[in-house]
């Protein structure tokens, strides 16, 4: 039977380190959570002030870890250490062995295939160290740039979930996304 949590992981790249959050990360990511563009396909608190911010850093992304819910790593620069951004799992299926990823970048990020390279990191730490079986990723059919990330990480489209996922604007279709084992043979 598998364990009901993830162990607390740093990942590492050439170019990011994927890591907790902590207090240092509050005011890059109330910066980058208040971003017009993460505003519009995210949920997230808005206004979003330094209050969400800490309280995402310091205790509510741990205490998804801790609850069983998934795991959450700030993306970092490995050379410099700035926020770029987040990718974590979300409604992890233990005994299916199933979990669900999602990302935001920062502004300042966007662009240089981050949030692919960290989706691709994480997709590949969990099917491969955690022995799960299947990665599924959801975008809105009007987030191009959410499914140029998915399709560059390796994810195969699936097909159309109508009315499937809420914004500020109310309610969207999502394209669904897969990584499984079997799609990272070769690499």
């Amino acid at each position: 039977m598998p364990p009901s949590t993830f162990p607390e992981t740093v990942l590492r790249t050439d170019r990011l380190v994927l890591r907790p959050f902590t207090a240092d990360d509050v005011a890059d990511t109330q910066r980058a959570c208040s971003d017009e563009l993460t505003q519009r396909w995210l949920p997230l608190p808005s206004p979003h002030t330094l209050d969400h911010a800490s309280s995402w850093c310091t205790e509510i992304s741990h205490h998804l870890r801790t609850s069983g819910d998934g795991i959450h790593f700030a993306i970092t620069d490995a050379a410099t250490g700035q926020l770029l951004g987040t990718v974590g799992l979300k409604k992890t299926d233990w005994p299916a062995l199933v979990s669900e990823v999602g990302y935001w970048i920062a502004p300042w990020a966007r662009g240089r295939g981050t949030a692919a390279e960290a989706a691709r990191t994480v997709g590949e730490w969990l099917l491969r160290q955690q022995s799960f079986q299947r990665l599924v990723l959801f975008a809105a059919t009007g987030n191009t740039a959410s499914q140029r990330v998915a399709e560059k990480a390796g994810f195969q489209r699936e097909g159309l979930l109508r009315n499937a996922g809420y914004i500020h604007g109310g309610r969207v279709d999502l394209f669904g996304y897969s990584l499984i084992p079997a799609d990272l043979n070769g690499t």
